[in-house]
């Protein structure tokens, strides 16, 4: 039996997907969820599971191509007895030659020998896909303007994401900000930086989008940091010693993550304009928290969130921050899963870093940067004003937030608040 590899839609606001490599090749024994494609999104790259068992028999768009969600890709025979590999001559990929296009009827909505939804004509000569006609004509783009724009599609195709650039630039442009990051030609550049001297190295797409992410960030907000050490001694003992316990009982390890991840969230709690967005001269106030954390995944740091962590005990935090940390790091993240975070944290503390001054994930107001801990001597005072100095486990916790709606008293309250959480935490609710 014959079943259809399709681009899968990985969100509400996901509408096309773009081919990055395939994992297996025409001919290939495949298991049922087992990985037989990359694809990226403009949200984020994801690994796609085998819907069948059986052989891959057909790979029908290549790499490199982006297709509408929904579009057949491929086609997984479950028979052996009955597979079929067939090629094209549409050339070699990667190595591997491509298949050919199947006959699918016409019920489905696909022509006999094409994808679904062939590109049609604007008003000009060129060829645009429904997607692109629908955004331009949302967005106010006249057809001579589309007809401008330089595509990076297939055959100088317009895709969704240079529709999306364009509209950027007449954004920024109009606000005097910088634009996105701008294609450079590498020849020029080779002149410049000639090897063996330099390499040049091409941009990931989610590093692209990283680093636009930043720029319009910088342009955006105000930026103010506010740094406060905290004594974690009491956390550190009791992971110590629990650790091997709560690995029995969940199945992973017991790290610091969900106590830093509750404390502020608890702390926003009280301070609700920590957890909002500014939309011109108006204020949005979240009334849940989507708590993002920036996870160091193959293909950059991405940051997926929580969803309502306010409703979630601790052992349901520290649950949900192991499944997305483990799925970031084997790209198996849905781009719904980066979306709508209202607060951020990020913890710089694993590589060793014991300060540093994150930049806000926009729209967000604010955002929370964790240093490594570490023991020294610290001068304590008792009750009747006598000093002595002990070794404790102490972090520096650093608050970055947007100075347009939150000032230096609110952030250092804020900042304290998750302090005194940590350091007075009640370690009965983690069993």
């Amino acid at each position: 039996m014959l079943v259809d590899v399709v681009m899968p839609k990985m969100g509400e606001s996901i509408q096309e997907g773009k081919i990055l490599r395939w994992m297996k090749k025409p001919g290939d024994k495949i298991e049922l969820d087992e990985s037989i494609l990359e694809i990226s999104t403009d949200k984020v790259d994801s690994e796609i599971p085998s819907p069948a068992a059986g052989f891959l028999s057909r790979i029908i768009v290549p790499e490199g191509e982006t297709v509408e969600v929904g579009t057949v890709i491929a086609v997984v025979e479950t028979d052996k007895a009955s597979l079929k590999v067939e090629t094209s001559t549409l050339g070699k990929m990667s190595g591997l030659m491509l298949a050919s296009i199947p006959t699918v009827s016409a019920e489905d909505g696909f022509s006999a020998q094409a994808p679904a939804r062939t590109p049609r004509k604007l008003d000009g000569n060129r060829f645009y896909s429904p997607l692109v006609r629908s955004m331009a004509k949302k967005e106010g783009v006249a057809p001579e303007e589309l007809d401008q724009l330089e595509g990076s599609g297939i055959g100088g195709r317009v895709t969704k994401n240079d529709l999306l650039q364009h509209l950027q630039q007449r954004v920024l442009k109009a606000a005097r900000t910088p634009g996105p990051l701008q294609r450079v030609d590498i020849t020029e550049l080779r002149k410049k930086y000639p090897p063996p001297a330099y390499e040049i190295v091409q941009m990931d797409n989610v590093q692209m989008k990283m680093a636009e992410h930043m720029i319009r960030s910088v342009h955006t907000s105000p930026h103010v940091e506010a740094v406060s050490e905290c004594d974690v001694s009491k956390m550190v003992e009791f992971r110590s010693n629990n650790a091997e316990r709560f690995e029995k009982q969940e199945g992973f390890k017991f790290t610091y993550t969900p106590f830093f991840v509750e404390a502020a969230v608890r702390a926003l709690k009280d301070f609700p304009i920590v957890n909002s967005s500014v939309e011109g001269d108006k204020i949005i106030l979240k009334k849940s928290v989507n708590f993002g954390m920036a996870v160091a995944s193959p293909i950059g740091l991405l940051v997926p969130v929580i969803k309502s962590a306010e409703k979630m005990s601790f052992v349901e935090l520290a649950r949900t921050i192991n499944d997305l940390a483990v799925r970031t790091r084997s790209k198996r993240l849905l781009p719904d899963e980066v979306l709508g975070g209202t607060f951020t944290l990020t913890n710089y503390g694993v590589f060793g870093n014991i300060i540093g001054t994150p930049i806000i994930n926009q729209p967000q107001v604010a955002i929370l940067g964790v240093g490594a801990i570490k023991k020294r001597p610290v001068v304590l005072t008792d009750g009747e004003g006598n000093d002595s100095i002990v070794i404790r486990s102490m972090t520096y916790l650093t608050l970055a937030f947007d100075h347009r709606i939150i000032d230096g008293a609110v952030g250092g309250q804020f900042l304290a608040k998750v302090v005194a959480h940590l350091e007075q935490f009640d370690f009965t609710k983690v069993f």
